[in-house]
């Protein structure tokens, strides 16, 4: 892993600046401690994705860690997984659509469905969400941590996510869940670092979920 590409001072600082209350929740929370993935392989770091959806995060290392065992030297490449079945990924705890998923995965970035890594950079968030969404079982959700995890964008504000939610809910002192379209207004003011305050919204629900 390594440091987010954009400065943690400044995202700080900005948050602070324009949000009082999530400053004074920063000031509880402590030091931004969001980390990019190193990762350049847009089929590693999505199958990943796949993986971890919506399972804790000991049981999806444990099934990823058998996962990357079917690959040579244990490092998943689209080509490879071209030529698997979906029994063989059933048979490391993969669910059916977890499976089917990788497979398409695999066949979209060997055919050039997908833009490849060293090319997204010159893309706007909203674009890259478009064209990983054609891949099955990838949604906005996914999409959107591929890009504060693996791509390092600072201004992604993931509004779907329980988490964030709740943590909206405990910054703003909301009485209820916040639907996403409130989530998104009511953090608008964080640009251009809602990806810095989306770790601190998912920091905040850890808070709320622990009292």
């Amino acid at each position: 892993m390594s440091r987010l590409r954009y400065n943690r001072r400044e995202a700080v600082s900005s948050l602070r600046q324009n949000c009082p209350a999530l400053g004074h929740f920063i000031d509880q929370c402590g030091p931004l401690k969001l980390k990019v993935a190193r990762d350049r392989d847009l089929f590693n770091a999505l199958a990943a994705a796949i993986v971890y959806q919506q399972l804790s995060g000991k049981a999806a290392s444990t099934i990823h860690g058998r996962f990357t065992t079917l690959f040579t030297d244990n490092l998943p490449e689209a080509h490879q997984a071209t030529r698997m079945n979906i029994e063989t990924l059933r048979r490391v705890g993969l669910s059916r659509n977890k499976a089917l998923a990788v497979l398409d995965l695999a066949d979209k970035s060997v055919d050039g469905s997908l833009v490849p890594m060293h090319r997204m950079g010159r893309l706007a968030d909203e674009e890259i969400i478009d064209n990983l969404c054609q891949v099955r079982g990838v949604g906005p959700w996914t999409a959107q941590m591929f890009l504060i995890f693996n791509l390092g964008r600072p201004d992604v504000m993931p509004a779907a996510d329980l988490g964030v939610q709740k943590g909206v809910q405990a910054i703003y002192s909301i009485e209820e869940l916040p639907l996403p379209e409130t989530v998104a207004e009511r953090t608008a003011h964080l640009a251009p670092y809602r990806s810095a305050a989306t770790w601190y919204f998912w920091r905040a629900a850890d808070t709320v979920l622990m009292t």
